[in-house]
């Protein structure tokens, strides 16, 4: 995923397509080599639903039994860095989250703990990167602008794959049927913005595809799935692919293999520790996103 040049003003560039994660490695880190894994085929076919809104009220419903989470698990990354060099990292994270938009991840990276730490509420989101060569804080907040809707790989796309899919408008939705999948569609207008694949069988979700004015923008892969209490499925398995408007040989692939992936109690302080946006001390870039732009700020 190419990322835009700052302009002559030091102080703003354009912000690119994903308004997070396309900073995630900001200093000259553009994609990595090949595309999303093919989505396997379901071994048996069942019938499908006979609507979309047949299809959210499931998803609706399945929603529903969603609970606070913690998990602990692996996070590869791959990518080029400026030399055009294929790069992996592969490092250890801890995960929380209480639904419906509270989020926290925390990657020990450069052996540090907290060398990565992307994390939202209700109001704000924030990605903290500390390793030397990147040494950048990103926040905002939900309501700062359109880019937000398109951001792609960040806490928004990591609540969905984890359970928790925005229906809005039902009328934006249409149903299809492809080979043993239910595929939501929703269009914005006449543009087409997400899809949705179900496994007709037991009506997990597989696939999710992300569109920016009607071009792929990014996929998520959902696999292996667990049972985390009666009736609530989240996937051990999260991959996604931040897709080029340009070339999409050029991606940004993370892959979350999670474990113990456990029903968290989480009191009044605790969800004050992880989901409170931390000051930004001692970054070389602190940026704050406003509308479609991310302005860097004084320290």
């Amino acid at each position: 995923m190419a990322t835009e040049k700052l302009k002559k003003s030091p102080k703003k560039y354009i912000n690119p397509l994903f308004c997070v994660f396309s900073t995630f490695l900001w200093i000259n880190v553009f994609g990595f080599v090949g595309c999303a894994a093919e989505m396997k085929k379901p071994i048996r076919l069942c019938p499908g639903k006979k609507s979309a809104a047949e299809a959210l009220a499931l998803l609706e419903q399945r929603a529903e039994n969603i609970v606070p989470l913690k998990a602990t698990g692996q996070c590869l990354l791959q990518y080029y860095d400026e030399g055009r060099k294929h790069k992996k990292e592969n490092f250890p994270v801890k995960l929380w989250t209480n639904p419906p938009s509270e989020i926290y991840l925390q990657g020990d990276l450069a052996f540090d703990p907290k060398g990565i730490v992307l994390g939202s509420n209700e109001d704000e989101f924030w990605l903290a990167m500390k390793p030397k060569e990147i040494s950048g804080y990103w926040w905002g907040r939900w309501s700062a602008g359109p880019c937000l809707d398109n951001m792609m790989i960040g806490p928004q796309i990591l609540l969905e794959a984890l359970g928790i899919t925005k229906a809005n408008d039902q009328q934006n939705w249409s149903l299809l049927n492809e080979g043993g999948f239910d595929v939501l569609v929703n269009r914005q207008g006449t543009t087409e913005s997400r899809r949705i694949y179900i496994d007709n069988c037991d009506y997990l979700i597989r696939r999710i595809e992300y569109f920016d004015a009607g071009q792929p923008a990014a996929v998520a892969e959902l696999a292996e799935y667990k049972e985390v209490i009666k009736g609530f499925f989240v996937p051990s398995v999260i991959k996604i692919v931040n897709l080029s408007k340009d070339n999409d040989k050029d991606l940004v692939s993370i892959r979350l293999n999670l474990k113990s992936i456990k029903p968290a109690s989480l009191t009044e302080k605790q969800r004050k520790r992880l989901f409170t946006r931390p000051q930004p001390k001692g970054f070389k870039h602190i940026y704050k996103i406003v509308e479609s732009d991310m302005i860097e700020q004084s320290q």
